[in-house]
């Protein structure tokens, strides 16, 4: 059954009546409304386009949230064959809040590391609600490392509130775990691509986001803290975290203007959630395109393009 936000009432509505016709049509009294129907059908689609191409950056922080959005488990079914899960980081134990492992993209063997949040009570308590602990940065440390060993590229696909801040994370060094996994990432010699399919929260979505190419799909965000939380330290008052999330510019379009990430992945009108399948493939292509980009670099070159894009980041800024 679908969801709709609160700005999509106009939609909800349109999208209720033609249900409506359908089941009367379906009943099988001879009455044809296929022409009423298609009529509402068109109104919906056009309110869906015309409320999509003006979001508020607090909208698209809702989009980004949708709990029917593909999720790090959706893109990694979609996208990569053969897949085979590595766990725990050899130190401490397994965190669910991130998965990864090694499998095919479009044939070539790739690394891929994903936070999931889950999509059910059971699947969100598993994964922390995509809230990684140390152990999980630890554990995309060993794999990524592993895959630079190998020369194998790696697939970032980010989706975090933020990296888990209770009391046993930081005891394990949760500050630590996020700023070697940062460091990993801006040393490695294969190529990386990051994707931005959700929430990109603070250290927890940069620690796995530092890569050679940074996407994001168009109604993502990705800043340094959430709206609620800027809010709440700017003006002691989480109810103007739209106002937050407004002078934050954390939207794509405003990021891809900074030049923090490099490329804005179109996604289906109406959002991902719409249209999952068609969301991945898209993404699917964007990062076969970044991959194509670099398959002739030689890894000192791969290394050195890395570090002149995050540095120039601050001397843009």
């Amino acid at each position: 059954m679908r969801s709709y936000l609160d700005f999509e009432k106009p939609v909800a509505e349109l999208e209720a009546k033609s249900d409506e016709l359908r089941a009367l049509e379906a009943r099988g009294d001879g009455i044809s409304l296929s022409e009423e129907i298609g009529k509402l059908d068109a109104k919906a689609s056009q309110a869906l386009k015309d409320i999509y191409a003006a979001l508020t950056p607090w909208q698209k922080t809702l989009v980004a949230r949708h709990p029917q959005r593909p999720h790090f488990k959706n893109y990694c079914a979609g996208l990569i064959e053969e897949f085979t899960p590595l766990a725990g980081d050899r130190a401490f134990g397994e965190d669910e809040a991130i998965v990864g492992g090694f499998g095919r993209f479009r044939g070539e063997p790739v690394c891929v590391i994903g936070q999931e949040k889950g999509d059910s009570t059971e699947t969100r308590i598993r994964h922390n609600f995509g809230m990684p602990k140390p152990e999980g940065y630890r554990k995309a440390v060993r794999l990524v490392e592993m895959a630079d060993r190998f020369g194998l590229p790696v697939l970032s696909f980010v989706d975090t509130a933020g990296a888990y801040p209770g009391i046993d994370a930081e005891e394990r060094g949760q500050a630590e775990a996020i700023a070697r996994s940062t460091d990993t990432w801006l040393g490695l010699r294969t190529p990386s691509v990051a994707l931005v399919i959700g929430e990109g929260g603070s250290g927890g979505a940069i620690a796995i986001a530092a890569a050679s190419r940074v996407l994001m799909l168009e109604h993502a965000i990705y800043s340094v803290i959430s709206p609620e939380g800027a809010a709440s330290i700017l003006w002691r008052d989480t109810a103007r975290a739209q106002d937050a999330a407004t002078g934050m510019k954390i939207t794509a379009q405003d990021l891809l203007k900074f030049g923090i990430i490099d490329r804005i992945v179109q996604e289906p009108t109406g959002g991902a959630h719409r249209d999952g399948e068609a969301a991945i493939a898209r993404a699917g292509d964007a990062i076969a395109a970044c991959l194509k980009d670099m398959a002739g670099l030689s890894a000192e070159e791969i290394a050195a393009q890395r570090e002149e894009k995050f540095l120039a980041i601050g001397r843009n800024l």
